[in-house]
């Protein structure tokens, strides 16, 4: 995941509807694995990781909009650019330099989500 919401977030919510993944959540809401995707039940993450896809998940922020990594494409698969960042009114979704990933990976967990 190479996108973060930065705290100039005006919580609008115009990204939310956007995200092909349902990755992008409204601050202190709870998030799920299945939302948005084709995920069922357990599944094993591409980390190795076992998760239920239907159990809330704690919120990454309590005050703005977030995006969740293990769900984020930055819209590889759906879109020729993120379009959280492309209708972002204050340009809060910005590239995340700690967390820069391959097409291939982004692209792999698009699959993955989507069970393609």
């Amino acid at each position: 995941m190479a996108i973060i919401i930065t705290d100039e977030c005006i919580n609008c919510g115009a990204c939310e509807p956007e995200c092909p993944n349902t990755a992008i959540y409204e601050g202190a809401d709870d998030w799920r694995f299945k939302d948005g995707t084709k995920l069922k039940g357990k599944v094993i993450l591409p980390d190795g990781t076992e998760v239920d896809s239907d159990e809330a998940q704690t919120p990454i922020s309590d005050e703005i909009y977030y995006i969740v990594p293990g769900k984020c494409t930055e819209c590889k698969g759906f879109h020729d650019e993120p379009q959280c960042a492309a209708v972002c009114p204050v340009d809060c979704c910005i590239p995340d330099d700690n967390h820069v990933e391959s097409e291939e990976t982004l692209l792999n967990r698009q699959a993955f989500l989507h069970n393609e």
